[in-house]
């Protein structure tokens, strides 16, 4: 059977890591597959949501890179940097660049390059036993897969030194207290609440969605100034889209939208 299974239902695309026996830690080839499918979803106007999930106990517990090209041949000055920009940075920046809502459906351990995969999605939702692992520290190394960058702008640069320098375990219910996941539900709950989400963002207006995650991801980085610019050229582009002629229509008829995510 496939280490990533894929299915697309109802527009979204469910993206499942399937090697349970190794808590999901990904390979090399798993992540190539994810960071294509992801490219899938934002060229194919039928999909119009992503759930990335996994089997089993564990949703990702790290990178296991013993099946990729990294683990033969003898290592020279820069190859570890070559291998983080194209590998686990490549991997991250494919989730925060879909241009679909992206949701971690956590069912377990997200340990490293796993956290940072659900802490790059646009929404997070957990289940009660799972737990996030800033693993790192644990090895003597420096958080990768955009971790540095992620961290802090979820909780702010002193937690997530807290959270990258100690290396604990933080259950589901102190990850969204502290703002890291948005939902924590019961185990048998997770897949039912994923799917009741993404299938409503699926009907959403898709455009609309891809402007707001990408003026939102952007705000981070840029002056005031510059978003306000970028919100008035999305709105521009926003408007010229059938869903926002529909949705601007229903407004004024007095009746519920109906989208069809052009």
């Amino acid at each position: 059977m496939s280490d990533v299974l894929h299915t697309v239902e109802n527009g979204v695309s469910w993206i499942t890591l399937n090697r349970p026996e190794a808590m999901n830690a990904v390979t090399w080839d798993q992540r190539e597959r994810i960071i294509a499918l992801l490219a899938d979803a934002s060229a194919d106007p039928a999909v119009r949501a992503v759930v990335i999930t996994a089997t089993g106990r564990g949703f990702c517990a790290g990178a296991d890179l013993r099946g990729g090209p990294a683990a033969t041949g003898e290592r020279v000055q820069g190859d570890v940097a070559r291998m983080i920009r194209t590998g686990a940075q490549r991997f991250i920046g494919a989730v925060m660049d879909c241009e679909k809502p992206v949701i971690a459906a956590v069912n377990g351990t997200a340990a490293g390059i796993g956290a940072h995969l659900a802490f790059a999605c646009d929404l997070v939702i957990a289940a009660e036993p799972a737990k996030f692992v800033e693993v790192f520290v644990r090895r003597g190394i420096v958080p990768d897969g955009g971790g540095a960058y992620l961290l802090p702008r979820l909780v702010g640069p002193q937690r997530a030194k807290e959270l990258m320098f100690f290396g604990d375990s933080v259950p589901a219910a102190e990850a969204r207290a502290m703002g890291l996941v948005n939902r924590v539900v019961p185990a048998e709950e997770l897949e039912k609440t994923a799917r009741e989400w993404a299938e409503r963002l699926a009907q959403g207006p898709t455009r609309a969605l891809a402007l707001t995650k990408r003026l939102v991801n952007a705000s981070l980085d840029t002056d005031r100034a510059s978003a306000f610019a970028a919100e008035a050229d999305a709105q521009e582009l926003c408007m010229t889209t059938r869903d926002a002629q529909e949705g601007v229509a229903a407004f004024v008829e007095r009746r519920t939208p109906t989208y069809e995510g052009r």
